[in-house]
């Protein structure tokens, strides 16, 4: 027969964080899907929505903010204060997408359908709440937004604006990357890093990618050393760990064996 207050006593001898509680990730969703709404619905009850985010956000507070002297609490109202500018950069990229992507039939296909423009929205949310230094809720969020479109964004990378992901799905934009405005990200693509050592931690790891470049489906750019120059184009399946000066057409070129045969008789 089973002893279980023996396995309840082992249980918890195991359990290591007493901080941890998974609440925090499931509020964390609900709180980014009625940041989603408040900023997209219309028509809405603005002072209203406001209100229950604030309340949504207290919660967070009791459960993100382990440490005594960080003042999480003070933060909301710095937050809440950018979301007009966060809303016109979205508006921004929705555009982006829209004038970019010929199968998009209207700008209301594109807040409601585009993976792409809903991971950058959830990006943009979470980098402000980042910057603020308010703890793992902005990591949830954007992990939250993996979930659902398969687009890894750290909310530490900086983005500029009129950001087109198209397709989306399997975009990786490392922590300390840099994207300037007018960029064009093809699915697959990975701005990342060439080494994953704990100690370079606070090193920048990741690429900056300068105005007006385009990298196609299932690039690679690694290294916090590598930029890519203005206005060029990087082509499917490239690897690159160099920097490429502006107006730089890099390509990768396949072998292309054709296998002939055997005619049988």
């Amino acid at each position: 027969m089973i002893n279980k207050e023996n396995i309840i006593s082992q249980i918890r001898a195991h359990k290591q964080n007493a901080n941890l509680n998974f609440k925090l990730k499931t509020d964390t969703h609900r709180f980014t899907k009625e940041l989603f709404a408040t900023l997209f619905n219309f028509p809405n009850d603005l002072d209203e929505d406001l209100d229950r985010l604030e309340r949504l956000f207290e919660n967070l507070v009791e459960l993100a903010c382990w440490e005594i002297d960080k003042k999480c609490s003070k933060v909301w109202d710095d937050y809440v204060a950018q979301l007009p500018e966060i809303l016109r950069k979205l508006n921004l990229d929705a555009e982006a997408i829209f004038e970019n992507d010929p199968a998009a039939t209207s700008i209301e296909e594109v807040y409601l359908a585009y993976p792409g423009f809903h991971a950058i929205a959830i990006y943009r949310l979470s980098h402000a709440l980042h910057q603020k230094g308010f703890p793992i809720v902005p990591r949830l969020m954007t992990e939250y937004a993996h979930h659902i479109t398969g687009v890894d964004i750290n909310p530490g990378a900086v983005i500029g604006e009129y950001f087109f992901m198209d397709h989306a799905t399997g975009i990786v934009i490392g922590e300390t990357a840099v994207i300037k405005d007018h960029v064009k990200l093809y699915q697959g693509v990975t701005l990342g890093a060439l080494s994953v050592a704990k100690d370079l931690s606070a090193v920048k790891r990741h690429p900056t990618i300068e105005d007006n470049v385009t990298i196609y489906a299932n690039a690679t750019i690694l290294g916090g050393d590598t930029v890519i120059g203005a206005n060029s184009i990087i082509g499917g399946n490239v690897w690159l760990t160099k920097s490429v000066p502006p107006y730089s057409l890099v390509s990768h070129k396949p072998e292309i064996l054709i296998r002939e045969l055997e005619k049988k008789e």
